[in-house]
Parts: structure tokens; C-alpha cells; sequence
């Protein structure tokens, strides 16, 4: 147990190597909130994966500021002794808001492990010191540039390629980089943009040997996508629709999806989303983490959940330079095996590089005890 005496919100901005287009939109920077907990023993660093405006989730960066800055925040100051795993039911006043909270989580949970000297993944079971890793391909102006940025993957190492689709932007793309990939993994991503009635284009899909087709439906659709994986034989893989490690049970429960993409940031922290891992896990359903284009500070949080022993398939843990010209931290490298290093420092096992948070940074607030 300790005392937080002193938490940081910094909203912080950096361009993009390349706009990433998905179904709802296009991102041409990420801007996110981070936290900085100050304890009695340590400090400890929290990334949040709400985006700029709520389109992927009904969260958004101005609200999951205002959540931590209004409430979650000043009770957490206020209370005289804490540790990360209490949070749960020191922050259960507020209704939802899970992208706020995992913030908290998971900076606490860090400056705790700093204190003590030990890491993330050691503290979450690692099954593994490296990750395998795969790639996210947003939606392209041509097929011509999607097969280049694919190709572009490969030679770096990837180890899976997830194209991102879209009503007509769909089927001709990904037998495309079928026919030039016969034997990569390769999967799909929808972010629920379809609906039953186009289960042929799914059925289409069933003949390019996919790993699998992600949150094909609308992401409170766990009914909808029980009957669209009875009717298809590639495996579906739930994303939007995992909020919790309820979700999870009642998606496995109703036979939604065969395969879960754990986001730790948006199921409320490590400590909800290992709760996921071991939803699947006993289930014997495989688990992959998923990336929302997160700094540093998000990403090696991610590498030490990946590490756990339910992850089996390629995770979207991709270098930093697949996103960022410069991260906020020393940057991730993918080895040429296609695979990365988990941290095994104290924590998360990284700190953003102070002059590059500062040159970053679009707004700043301090809240103390």
C-alpha cells in the first residue's frame, strides 16, 4: 500500500509516418493523454488510449481528462493509502469510463513495481522475453500502394499482416495480397462496419485463407456475430465489443467470436485485461493484443501483457517507427526475426525522454493532495 501524493496530466501530440485510415476515419497524429503518478516511494507513467474525437470508442481525450482531473484523480489523492489493484473499487463510484481508469491503473501499478524493483511482465507471469510481432495496414488510396506498404512490412520482419477494410474497399484488396502472399498470415480488420446482410462478402473471405476477420459487426452486436461465425468458417475475432472480462465470458459463452484481441486500455488496465487472458485462456480460445497507435509508454505496457501465456497468435506491437518520426520514449525496434523485446527494467521499463515529452506536450495540469 502506498500514498499518491501528486498526479501530472499532460496531453501530448505527434505526428504520423503516414495518415492510418480505418473504416470510421482518418488519422493524420496521435494525440493522447499521459499520466505521471507521484507516491511515496516512486513515480509511475500511464498512458490513455482514447483518441482525439469518440469515434472508435464512446471515450475521448478531452473526457478521459476531465474524468481523471474531476474525479478519479482528486479520489485518488484523497485516499490515504492505496495499490493498484484497490482501484477497482476505489474508482467504482464512476459509471464506465475504463480508458480514465486504466490510465491510473496502470501508472500506479507502475510506480509500485519501480519501487520494488520489478517488472511488468515478471509481475503479470510472463511465459516469454520476446514478442511476435505483426503489423496493422490502414486503408489505402490504391491497391497499387497497399501491395507496396505490405511488401514494405515483410521485408521488415512482420510476422502477420492485418489489412484494414471496408464496404468496396474489401475483397479485390485482400485477394490481392493473397495472390502476392500465398503463405503469410494475414487477417482482416472491419471495425464493425458491416451487418449480416453482408454475409457473402465474408463468405467471399472464407476462400483467402485469413487467420482471422475481426470486429466485422457493431461492437454491441455479440448475437449478430454468433450467427455470422455459424455461417462462416473463418475464425471471427472480437475486438470493440471486449470492454471486460464479462464480455469475454458472455462472447464465449454465445459463440461470438473464436479468437479475443485483448486491448488492456480499453478494458480499464493489465489487471482487467489479464482477467480476459484468463477468460480465454481457460477456454482454451487464443488471445493477441491489440495497438492504438500507443507512444512508448502505452507500447511497453503492451509488450509485457503480450509476454503472458494465452498470447499465441503475432500482436499489433509494431516498432515505434511504424507510427512516429519520433516517439516519446527510446524507440522500440523490431529484430529482423520479426520479433520484439519485452522490458525487463523496473515497471514498464521505460520513461519518455524529457525533452521530447516537453516538445510534445499541449497542455499540462497538476493535481496534488
Amino acid at each position: 500500500m502506498t500514498r499518491v501524493r501528486r498526479i501530472e496530466l499532460r496531453l501530448v501530440g505527434l505526428p504520423l509516418v503516414r495518415p492510418f485510415r480505418t473504416s470510421f476515419g482518418i488519422a493524420t497524429r496521435k494525440e493522447c493523454v499521459v499520466v505521471r503518478v507521484e507516491t511515496d516511494g516512486a513515480e509511475g507513467w500511464g498512458e490513455c488510449v482514447a483518441d482525439i474525437e469518440p469515434d472508435f470508442s464512446s471515450e475521448w481525450n478531452q473526457s478521459a481528462w476531465s474524468a481523471i482531473q474531476m474525479f478519479l484523480g482528486p479520489t485518488l489523492l484523497h485516499e490515504p493509502e492505496v495499490s493498484a489493484e484497490s482501484l477497482h473499487d476505489v474508482f467504482g463510484f464512476v459509471r464506465g469510463n475504463p480508458m480514465a481508469k486504466a490510465t491510473l491503473v496502470n501508472a500506479v501499478l507502475d510506480a509500485e513495481l519501480r519501487r520494488r524493483g520489478e517488472s511488468l511482465a515478471s509481475y503479470l507471469g510472463a511465459a516469454r522475453e520476446t514478442i511476435v510481432c505483426g503489423v496493422s495496414v490502414g486503408i489505402t488510396e490504391t491497391a497499387d500502394e497497399l501491395r507496396a506498404q505490405v511488401d514494405a512490412y515483410l521485408a521488415d520482419g512482420y510476422r502477420r499482416i492485418k489489412l484494414k477494410i471496408a464496404p468496396g474497399v474489401d475483397l479485390d484488396r485482400v485477394a490481392a495480397i493473397r495472390a502476392d502472399h500465398p503463405d503469410v498470415l494475414l487477417s482482416v480488420d472491419a471495425n464493425a462496419a458491416y451487418t449480416l446482410e453482408d454475409l457473402d462478402v465474408f463468405r467471399a473471405l472464407d476462400d483467402l485463407g485469413l487467420l482471422m476477420v475481426e470486429q466485422p459487426l457493431h461492437h454491441e452486436d455479440l448475437v449478430q456475430h454468433a450467427k455470422l461465425q455459424a455461417q462462416i468458417r473463418t475464425d471471427l475475432c472480437l475486438d470493440e465489443s471486449i470492454r471486460s472480462s464479462a464480455d469475454a465470458a458472455a462472447a464465449l459463452e454465445l459463440g461470438a467470436c473464436r479468437i479475443v484481441n485483448v486491448k488492456q486500455g480499453r478494458v480499464g488496465g493489465v489487471f482487467e485485461a489479464r482477467a480476459v487472458h484468463d477468460v480465454c485462456l481457460r477456454a482454451g480460445l487464443p488471445v493477441w493484443c491489440g495497438g492504438m497507435l500507443e507512444t512508448g509508454i502505452g507500447r511497453a505496457t503492451n509488450l509485457a501483457l503480450a509476454a503472458m501465456p494465452g498470447f499465441t497468435l503475432p500482436n499489433d506491437t509494431s516498432a515505434s517507427a511504424r507510427y512516429f518520426p519520433e516517439d516519446l520514449t527510446e524507440p522500440f525496434v523490431l529484430d529482423g526475426d520479426g520479433t520484439m523485446r519485452v522490458p525487463d527494467g523496473p515497471g514498464i521499463g521505460v520513461v519518455p525522454l524529457p525533452e521530447r515529452l516537453e516538445a510534445c506536450t499541449l497542455r499540462r495540469e497538476v493535481l496534488e493532495a
